[in-house]
């Protein structure tokens, strides 16, 4: 099992909220070099430094572990639901005909 994702969902947050790593280091009591490593995948943190982590972003641990869970899917759709919302009406029926046509048996 690749765990590597975790890290880079991390970064991701991360970056979204315009952190450095010594800032998300600081924040929950870790290194720099430690967080630099979590994000790369070469260190995967423990539970309790994981979920320091995860709520110093403000990310829930299933965003985190998408890409690892049978159930990682439906993140994916509620991030696909807020981009179809901004889509103009004519396009959201062009994204809907390709995702119907995929799914017919």
């Amino acid at each position: 099992m690749d765990l590597s994702s975790i890290g880079k969902h991390i970064r991701e947050r991360r970056l979204q909220k315009s952190w450095t790593q010594e800032d998300l280091g600081n924040a929950v009591g870790l290194t720099e070099t430690y967080i630099g490593a979590i994000e790369r995948g070469e260190k995967i943190p423990k539970l309790a430094s994981f979920i320091r982590i995860i709520n110093a972003l403000g990310m829930s641990a299933d965003v985190a572990l998408e890409d690892l869970t049978n159930t990682g899917y439906r993140v994916r759709m509620s991030r696909y639901l807020d981009k179809l919302d901004g889509l103009p009406e004519e396009k959201r029926r062009q994204v809907f005909a390709v995702i119907d046509a995929m799914l017919k048996n």
